[in-house]
């Protein structure tokens, strides 16, 4: 192939590049970036992905013009010149991509530095998994199920896991980490735009693993302390925040605005305690917190409810709990 051959078919592989990097940054691939930390992870994606589509595009055009320029005809039984090699094209396709390489390591690197960096005095949290939910625990001891974090504000999150491995994920926010039993794990987020955003487990943990869901709320840093200084969840008291921590994310409740499907419809207690013939209201909902293989709800499966609910949760908060749930059952 001769050189302005080749000069030409790069300059068209590199236009046909162009071409595509831009038809890919005008569809919307990836959440929206909530974070500093997933801005940074977005360019590194990008800028990897760039490379790629130039590398491709150069690459494929290449093969195409040499299938094109230098088939054999089908009565040609001839064999090919013998070629003993281009050394400054060799010298030059080595070192592109030694140099892509290296910046792409360099970026990367950059990035994963920057993302793990809390700084000085970042707001920490305390994040518990469990099947299936998830404890927020902020520096005043106020819990939550779901996550409130204020806007423009550095956040650690320390992750610890009572069971299995699970994996924490907000996709708006690009950081992701497992939570391991045993140890604690940390993550750092950098909130830059106010929202509610969901919370993902990307662990297969059991049984209900793919509804293990709940949300961060971000919002102003005024919201924020009048949040976690209250003493009780806004909208609600104190059975509601036991409510979220540990049975928000695999039931439904109305009164909690929840919508879990795991387990049975808790708006529907009072029909089934009477079909279940357990006692009281009260009775039932105590023993299937305590006991919860005791009496299964028609259609669900045995053994996917914790047995140790009874033990995590203080006698006094229980009965809250028990109290709160009889309240807001429906039918």
């Amino acid at each position: 192939m001769r050189r302005g051959s080749l000069i030409q078919l790069t300059a068209l592989g590199l236009a046909a590049a162009a071409v595509c990097i831009v038809v890919a940054l005008a569809i919307p691939w990836l959440p929206i970036a909530a974070g500093k930390e997933a801005q940074r992870i977005h360019f590194v994606f990008w800028f990897v992905t760039a490379i790629s589509i130039a590398v491709f595009s150069v690459v494929a055009a290449v093969i195409a013009y040499s299938v094109w320029k230098f088939r054999a005809r089908p009565d040609d039984d001839s064999d090919g010149p013998p070629i003993h090699g281009h050394t400054s094209l060799e010298i030059v396709w080595t070192a592109i991509p030694a140099v892509l390489v290296t910046a792409i390591s360099i970026v990367s690197a950059v990035v994963l530095a920057q993302n793990s960096h809390a700084g000085s005095n970042p707001l920490r949290i305390h994040v518990l998994a469990q099947q299936f939910a998830w404890e927020f625990t902020y520096p005043n001891g106020k819990k939550s199920g779901y996550l409130e974090l204020p806007v423009n504000h550095k956040v650690e999150l320390e992750l610890e896991a009572r069971d299995v491995i699970h994996s924490f994920w907000v996709p708006e926010l690009s950081q992701k980490q497992d939570a391991v039993p045993g140890i604690t794990t940390h993550i750092v987020i950098t909130p830059i735009i106010k929202g509610t955003f969901p919370v993902i487990c990307t662990e297969l943990c059991g049984l209900g693993h793919s509804l293990m869901r709940s949300h961060v709320n971000i919002v102003s840093l005024t919201a924020y302390t009048q949040w976690v200084k209250s003493t009780q969840p806004v909208g609600g008291p104190v059975g509601l925040s036991l409510f979220q921590t540990n049975c928000a994310s695999c039931h439904t409740l109305s009164a909690a605005h929840a919508t879990g499907t795991v387990g049975p419809d808790l708006d529907k207690l009072k029909s089934e305690a009477a079909a279940a013939h357990r006692g009281s209201l009260e009775q039932f909902i105590h023993e299937s917190i305590v006991d919860p293989n005791a009496y299964i709800a028609p259609g669900f499966p045995k053994g996917v409810m914790p047995t140790t609910f009874g033990q995590q949760i203080p006698a006094d908060q229980l009965a809250q709990l028990v109290q709160y749930l009889a309240q807001n059952a429906k039918q």
